[in-house]
């Protein structure tokens, strides 16, 4: 006999959690299944550990430019510590594990979790260790695994992913990069500070390929300037291993190169965990990448099978992924809404130094949906508070309707552009004007006067503004 309830969820990542706490706030009764880590990617593999040991290079990067300007911070030169960066590592992601999913699980009446891989054997139905399980509504949301390509020699080859690479015990000298994305920018620069010679191969003509050029450009720049190695354009040929190294070779600018390291990164992309979960038996549409396609609801081609996170392969952030989920489950139990995803109200940040933000349309998204667009683009050092800190480089762009004004999208490189972006997103939200933003009073001096700055530009030559001139 089938244990029946309210809402089935596959995957126990930062998706499911909050799809489940708000189903439970339905009144729903709610079963979660979990084949290995409870809290998913972002917590284990992915955001945490990542931004841990991110936060942990800034440091020594800021130790460095300090001693430029006559602070020295009595470095004697030592090695880093790995053993106990790691650890502190692994004690963020036990803290955080324990205390937001864990605990979590363990307070919410009407929440139930079982360890294993749930598999359908029906649009209704599925199956964990010979036990059935049964529901109306089910939320898919199992996530993603880093992409292998289907290079030649790789079986030669020792090879991390953006996740193995997170649970190295020691650092390697040198580093080989296979992809340009947000991984390899992220996890490039921060073992680029730790002491590590780093390469990034891109395949394409430049990094970040989906964002704005005059972020990818100004990005390229600054870690080139840093010591990081960019290739682009790049045709890889094999992998290969030699004397205890790993060997990559390819062809640019048509010449052979031969790239040489102790340890290569794959960071290529993401596929979908789906397989192995009988998604073959309920008749869910797949893409020709293999997500799951769904409309604004969320809603799979299957009436009761919803999915969400990195499974339907949108954003794939933990906040967006939360969100799809949240949607999924209002559709679900309260039909009507009109709940919906809107991927251009939600913020986006790459954690590079300086980091790269984003909100609304590109430039080129904006003409495709019929905007006749304004554009202005700043450079981070027209804002006085980069030079007290030292953080000039980078680029504000922002993108406006020529008719009325209304801010149409905001895409930065910039220190504390995380931060900054989340005044950009609310201003979206609340339909602000270009006017609006340049209007605003600002703390002076600050950063996120570099937004007011770039509002101003549209109608007025910057740089002939004095300081706190409105």
């Amino acid at each position: 006999m089938s244990a029946t309830y309210d809402l089935i969820i596959l995957g126990s990542g930062s998706t499911a959690f909050a799809a489940a706490l708000r189903a439970t706030g339905y009144g729903a009764r709610v079963l979660m299944f979990e084949k290995s880590v409870l809290g998913g990617t972002c917590i284990n593999w992915g955001c945490i550990p990542s931004k841990t040991l991110i936060h942990a290079a800034l440091f020594r990067r800021e130790a460095y430019l300090g001693s430029r300007i006559g602070l020295n911070s009595g470095d004697d030169g030592r090695a880093i510590d790995a053993e106990r960066l790691f650890g502190h590592r692994e004690s963020v992601v036990a803290r955080l594990r324990q205390e937001r999913y864990l605990d979590v699980l363990g307070n919410i009446k009407g929440l139930e979790l079982v360890r294993g891989t749930a598999r359908f054997s029906g649009p209704r139905t599925v199956e964990c260790d010979e036990r059935s399980y049964r529901s109306e509504r089910f939320l898919v949301a199992v996530g993603g695994n880093p992409r292998i390509p289907a290079l030649p020699g790789l079986e030669k080859s020792t090879y991390y992913t953006s996740r193995s690479a997170l649970l190295l015990k020691k650092f390697p000298a040198s580093l080989v990069i296979i992809g340009g994305g947000v991984i390899a920018v992220e996890l490039g620069q921060m073992y680029h500070r730790l002491g590590c010679r780093v390469t990034i191969l891109e395949h394409g003509p430049r990094l970040l390929p989906t964002v704005e050029r005059e972020l990818s450009g100004s990005l390229e720049a600054i870690l080139e300037k840093e010591g990081i190695k960019v290739v682009t354009n790049v045709s890889f040929c094999s992998l290969d291993r030699l004397g205890g190294l790993n060997v990559v070779y390819a062809e640019v600018a048509e010449k052979r190169h031969k790239y040489t390291c102790e340890a290569l990164l794959l960071a290529v992309g993401t596929v979908p965990a789906t397989a192995g979960i009988g998604l073959d038996t309920t008749g869910v549409v797949l893409d020709d990448k293999g997500f799951i396609m769904t409309d604004r609801q969320m809603r799979s081609s299957v009436d009761g099978i919803w999915a969400a996170g990195d499974v339907v392969g949108k954003m794939m952030i933990a906040t967006v992924g939360a969100r799809e989920g949240i949607v999924a489950v209002d559709d679900m139990f309260n039909q009507g809404c009109g709940c919906a995803m809107d991927y251009l109200a939600a913020p986006m940040a790459i954690f590079t130094d300086p980091e790269v933000a984003m909100i609304g349309h590109s430039q080129e998204s904006a003409h495709q949906s019929g905007f006749d667009c304004i554009v202005n683009c700043i450079p981070v050092a027209a804002i006085p508070k980069a030079h007290v800190t030292g953080m000039t480089e980078g680029v504000i762009k922002m993108i406006a309707d020529r008719d009325s004004g209304r801010l149409l999208g905001v895409h930065l490189v910039c220190h504390r552009g995380a931060d900054m972006i989340n005044e950009a997103a609310l201003a979206l939200k609340l339909r602000a004007t270009i006017t609006d933003m340049a209007t605003t009073m600002h703390v002076y001096p600050s950063i996120g006067e570099g937004l007011k700055l770039c509002a101003q530009g549209f109608s007025r030559d910057i740089s002939l503004l004095s300081c706190c001139a409105e």
